[in-house]
């Protein structure tokens, strides 16, 4: 049990090690990235801010890289002081002595997900809106309920509400739409009602709509208009709206399935969604995995040479399951294989992998 403990505080202080070098990497790097993009005009204040939302959502992203340097710094470590001959000398196989940082990294993914990702979420949400007023963007931004699909449009001149029973799958088209515009001090001046509104160039066309002019008409009902089809002007895209959604790590994962079924119900497939919940789901997985790899190339003695061979050989074999994960991930976004397929198989396959490599060198 100690030499448990112990094994797992050594690997703690790599994770920990690792963790701070990248620290100190990542955030000149993004202060200077900031700063290219909204420039020095308002002071270094807001390029750090900018900076230090972007830092988790960067850091979380390269756990599984983390986690495997921290593996070969462990027992590489563990190699060079002789403690590996030590432990394996006292009847401690390979297999054993991998299980405490195993039980820690898969201890790491499990409070990354339940803590860090909300955390990540909340930061990159708070960065892409900081990042659209620092630019003086036009604001867009998408809303599901029960109630429907609503998506805000405009500018500091003008805002636009739409409300929709459903849509299609990309939100280019919408069904039983309702547009409330807004004057710069925030007041209703007018509705439009459409059976169906189609995204087009430059605008939305509208079928058998009404138009309430809400401004200044003493009687809106009698002033209404009504059209076969309406042109209504717009700047949005169908990828705008799409990316109005917000990334999946925009979401935390409590709120992940309650999204996603509001997503079905709107009428979006909502492939993205499912498939980060279950790469989320499975990445304590897949760091236990990272950690098995590391361990099956550097659990021997610095005497047998070719060390650097063997780091080379585990992060490039890391890379590549990290690699097939990415272009998986892709695959399920797309509809060409099931989520949990996606997520699952290739850290369960890194993991068989490794277990191969490791009882293939094991002598004791």
């Amino acid at each position: 049990m100690r030499l448990h403990l112990y094994l797992a505080r050594r690997f703690l202080r790599a994770f920990g090690i690792v963790l701070a070098v990248f620290i100190s990497i990542l955030l000149p790097v993004d202060l200077a990235e900031q700063l290219r993009t909204i420039g020095s005009e308002g002071g270094l204040g807001p390029v750090l801010e900018l900076a230090l939302l972007n830092l988790p959502g960067s850091l979380y992203e390269m756990l599984p890289l983390f986690v495997m340097l921290a593996t070969l710094l462990l027992f590489l470590g563990l190699a060079r002081t002789s403690e590996l001959v030590v432990i394996r000398a006292a009847g401690r196989s390979a297999l054993r002595s991998a299980i405490s940082p195993v039980l820690m990294a898969v201890l790491i993914g499990v409070v990354g997900v339940a803590v860090i990702n909300p955390l990540v979420a909340a930061t990159e949400r708070q960065y892409q809106q900081s990042i659209a007023r620092y630019l003086g963007g036009e604001e867009r931004t998408v809303s599901i309920s029960s109630e429907g699909l609503w998506l805000r449009q405009g500018s500091e001149t003008r805002q636009t509400v739409i409300r929709a029973a459903a849509s299609n799958s990309d939100g280019t088209e919408l069904v039983d739409a309702t547009f409330f515009t807004f004057n710069a001090e925030g007041e209703l001046t007018g509705r439009i009602n459409a059976a169906q509104a189609v995204l087009e160039a430059g605008n939305w066309a509208l079928t058998d709509a009404k138009r309430w002019p809400l401004a200044d008409a003493l009687n809106p009902e009698a002033a209404a208009e009504m059209f076969d089809t309406l042109l209504l002007p717009s700047t949005l895209t169908a990828e705008q709206i799409r990316d109005s959604f917000g990334r999946p790590e925009t979401v935390p994962i409590y709120d992940l399935p309650r999204f996603i079924a509001q997503l079905n119900r709107a009428g979006f497939a909502a492939l993205q969604h499912r498939v980060w919940l279950q790469m989320e789901l499975s990445s304590p997985l897949m760091l236990a995995a990272m950690v098995l790899i590391g361990a099956g190339f550097t659990m021997r003695h610095t005497r047998f040479g070719k060390t650097g061979v063997m780091v080379l050989s585990a992060i490039l074999l890391g890379f590549g399951v990290f690699f097939l994960r990415s272009f998986a991930q892709v695959l399920g976004e797309t509809g060409q294989l099931p989520a949990v397929i996606v997520a699952w198989t290739p850290p369960a396959a890194a993991i068989f992998l490794a277990l191969g490599l490791l009882l293939h060198t094991e002598d004791g």
